[in-house]
């Protein structure tokens, strides 16, 4: 049986769903979603989506680009994902090593690559020459069966709590916001958010946000705080980033904006709820567990230097 790589198709995307879904249960992706990173990624992201097929099944795929936006230049990003029962066959090194080919000769010099906190995939990085870097964790919450906070029957003076719907005319406030508190984020590659356009194009317009779930929380008419809620638009419902900006920290805000989102997501049919946070994130960690979130899986960050292709 042979094993090939090849960039993805459009009529690929339901069978890329379906894999990722059977490797990584805790994210939420759509065929809609899929079709949008393909058709919008930024030019210089460098982006190609790989699929690995054995005699004409996909058994492996794989997200591969560049951090344009990262503050340091150089880096770059793959994660091969190759279904529980096919692997051992040679999908995942033949993927990794066409990503590696792909970046190196695109300027990068240095690849990171997340490895599910289990060994078969520990000992995967370490073969291919992957260190270690930082751990994080995916968290998962019954939104069905647990309990929820209640919002307070007062919110404090000047507390507003809206949607993001409510920003359509104008999100750039929501822009401002989520570039402060996303450079605060701990992580091993730095992003400097300053294109709007282009936060526009990939976290605004995104298929699987749902800014009638997301809560934004205003002081004195400033955006103060905000969670993100990406659906799957059926069952599933993520958290893709919460945040509170500098000014507002320390007066619970945060969790303000996920009891409220929570609840609406809870009151809309969504039944379950997942989340990921890095391991040095306490702050969040701690929200989160005060939700009722419970680890799920782990994961661990790894890095290798790229060797750049002579000129």
């Amino acid at each position: 049986m042979t094993v090939t790589v090849r960039d993805f198709r459009t009529e690929d995307a339901a069978a890329v769903v379906a894999l990722r879904r059977a490797c990584v249960p805790f994210l939420i992706v759509t065929e809609e979603a899929v079709l949008f990173e393909v058709a919008t990624a930024n030019p210089a992201k460098k982006y190609r989506l790989l699929v690995a097929e054995e005699d004409g099944e996909m058994i492996g795929t794989a997200h591969v680009g560049i951090a344009y936006d990262s503050e340091v230049p150089g880096q770059s990003s793959v994660t091969p994902q190759v279904l529980p029962g096919r692997r051992g066959r040679g999908a995942g090194s033949l993927i990794l090593r066409t990503a590696e080919e792909h970046l190196a000769a695109n300027g990068a010099t240095s690849v990171y690559s997340w490895a599910l906190d289990e060994p078969s995939s520990l000992a995967f990085a370490e073969r291919h020459g992957y260190l270690p870097k930082r751990p994080a964790h995916f968290q998962r919450l019954d939104l069905a069966a647990g309990a929820l906070p209640e919002l307070p029957a007062e919110l404090p003076s000047g507390v507003v709590l809206r949607t993001a719907a409510a920003y359509a005319a104008d999100p750039r406030p929501l822009f401002d916001a989520d570039a402060e508190v996303t450079a605060d984020e701990p992580g091993d590659i730095s992003m400097d958010m300053d294109d709007y356009e282009d936060w526009l194009n990939h976290t605004w317009n995104h298929p699987c946000l749902d800014r009638e779930l997301t809560t934004v929380v205003e002081v004195d008419g400033r955006v103060a705080a905000f969670t993100a809620a990406h659906t799957d638009g059926a069952t599933r419902y993520l958290t893709a980033m919460t945040g509170t900006r500098r000014a507002f920290r320390g007066r619970g805000l945060a969790k303000l904006a996920k009891t409220d989102s929570l609840r609406r997501a809870r009151a809309a049919g969504y039944r379950e709820a997942f989340t990921a946070n890095d391991a040095g994130n306490g702050p969040m960690l701690a929200v989160n567990r005060w939700f009722g979130y419970e680890i799920c899986a782990s994961e661990v960050r790894h890095v290798r230097d790229l060797v750049r292709p002579p000129v």
